[in-house]
């Protein structure tokens, strides 16, 4: 069981997923953590602001039975650095994913990406909400899955609201809570920093 000191054992694990999918892209880790004897939830955020994404997850949390660690991928990692201030949760952890500090958005972070990182084949926004290429959806999501696999998460896409990736971060929780951040060299969706993190998010 996951534990953020010698006298803390928490059962319960909350996940939150990205922009452009769903809850569903969790069911691998979903079945390796309930093999383990976790208590696990998913959270489906609709991803049309950083609030409303906030307000469900912290719905989700309320819902378990005792201490929590909350789990982020992609821009979930800012949805939980602002609902991890629930007094519920116990830890964060984040994957390949944003942790902005005070007043920082995910917009904020990607505007100047590093010299020669990879730029997401995001198109222009439609009625206010992103999509990625289809075409190039494979190589820059989804490498590491089968083409048929690839195929239909780029045909399933969840529309990202750019009042997501505007949503600024009122407290960063990763400031008063144990935090442990998985870095992973070959993702080419979010820019790592000089320091093989990305922007601001320093695992305490």
């Amino acid at each position: 069981m996951a534990q953020t000191n010698a006298s803390t054992l928490v059962k319960n694990i909350v996940l939150v997923h990205g922009g452009f999918v769903d809850g569903s892209g969790w069911e691998g880790v979903y079945k390796i953590l309930k093999r383990d004897g976790y208590m696990v939830a998913i959270v489906q955020n609709p991803t049309i602001s950083l609030s409303d994404d906030v307000a469900v997850t912290k719905r989700v949390i309320t819902g378990q039975n005792g201490p929590v660690i909350l789990v982020g991928h992609s821009y979930g990692g800012a949805v939980i650095t602002e609902a991890g201030n629930d007094p519920k949760v116990a830890g964060l952890v984040y994957i390949t994913a944003f942790a902005q500090d005070k007043g920082e958005s995910v917009a904020s972070l990607i505007k100047d990406p590093p010299p020669g990182a990879p730029v997401p084949p995001i198109l222009p926004p439609q009625d206010g909400f992103l999509f990625l290429d289809k075409a190039k959806f494979p190589a820059a999501f989804a490498v590491d899955v089968s083409p048929d696999a690839a195929s239909f998460m780029a045909d399933s896409q969840v529309p990202w609201g750019l009042e997501a990736l505007g949503g600024a971060i009122t407290q960063p929780a990763w400031r008063t809570r144990p935090s442990w951040y998985l870095v992973s060299t070959e993702d080419k969706m979010i820019p790592l920093t000089p320091s093989g993190l990305c922007p601001d998010a320093q695992a305490q």
